[in-house]
């Protein structure tokens, strides 16, 4: 199976009951970096 992994963190699946694993990990890093109590993310 050849998935676009580019065109993957793009996609949310609408309709679907779940998302893709490129997708929550794009989330994932989103929130880690947002987040003020992550010292790893800090300047």
């Amino acid at each position: 199976m050849n998935n676009n992994h580019k065109a993957n963190q793009g996609n949310q699946n609408k309709g679907t009951s779940g998302t893709n694993k490129e997708y929550q990990k794009v989330l994932d890093n989103r929130s880690n970096q947002l987040n003020p109590n992550n010292k790893a993310t800090k300047k």
